[in-house]
């Protein structure tokens, strides 16, 4: 095996999952019923959730597509979530056959699944961790093995920052891994906005959120989104709705329905 074994956590169905939530979002099979019944009240506050989540996926496989054309050749995805289709291993190594990935995820059902879609591509590891413990990450056997940090790397982190609601820990975890990047080196990331949620709306979201694996979450505005990329140069066209990152053809626009929104942007480390 090219990663390490399995954790040995107890998957609790009964427990709503984000990252099942988010699989189910995009149309995906491996949920349970706590997770569809999560995500459904989600759906019923923000009606436009499912798009949220196409339009993020869809920002991933452009960010990490002109990264790869720019030649980076490493990517440290944390909080990857379930497979999909045009997962980071698979765009940047269409582009770069010679592309290493490191996946990190909590969900043990994400690393079963993650495993067994990279049995057979020795570039491209999964590993158990969590954001929230950036040094773990940084100092884990298996990532060092597989990623020199004295060479630029693209740290991706979509949609995973607003479960961290204290602003300050949230600062901290991208400050960590700032630090450890290599000049050259990107960063991505992705996070939800209130949109045009009220206050009752965004509260009622975020009590579903705090009976998850999550413990919570927190929508942030567009100027909160950009302060997480302080110390770093942003590229064009900034921190701004995903759907005007750079597309590629006409997307579908979030304001077409109610509720949240999501923005993000890439950066360069100095």
């Amino acid at each position: 095996m090219h990663d390490e074994q399995a954790p040995d956590w107890v998957i609790d169905p009964s427990t709503p999952s984000v990252a099942r939530m988010y699989d189910y979002y995009l149309g995906g099979k491996d949920h349970f019923a706590a997770d569809r019944e999560a995500a459904e009240k989600i759906i019923e506050i923000l009606p436009n959730a499912r798009d949220v989540a196409r339009a993020n996926r869809a920002f991933l496989v452009r960010a990490v597509r002109h990264l790869a054309g720019a030649g980076i050749r490493q990517f440290l995805d944390v909080g990857t979530g379930l497979p999909t289709q045009e997962n980071v291993h698979q765009v940047a190594q269409a582009v770069a056959p010679d592309s290493r990935v490191v996946y990190v995820d909590n969900d043990p059902i994400v690393l079963v699944h993650a495993r067994a879609l990279l049995a057979d591509n020795p570039r491209s590891i999964v590993v158990a961790g969590d954001m929230r413990e950036p040094k773990a990450l940084l100092t884990h056997p298996a990532v060092l093995r597989h990623l020199d940090f004295g060479r630029p790397i693209a740290l991706i982190m979509l949609a995973v920052l607003h479960f961290v609601v204290d602003d300050a820990e949230a600062a901290r975890i991208i400050g960590t891994f700032r630090e450890a990047l290599a000049p050259g080196s990107h960063v991505v990331i992705s996070h939800g906005t209130p949109g045009d949620l009220d206050e009752d709306a965004v509260r009622r979201s975020r009590d579903v959120y705090t009976a998850t694996t999550s413990g919570g979450a927190v929508p942030r505005t567009t100027a909160q989104v950009r302060g997480l990329f302080d110390g770093l140069r942003l590229l064009e066209p900034g921190v701004v709705p995903l759907e005007d990152w750079r597309p590629e053809r006409p997307e579908t626009s979030l304001k077409s329905r109610p509720g949240a929104g999501i923005v993000g942007g890439v950066a360069v480390v100095p």
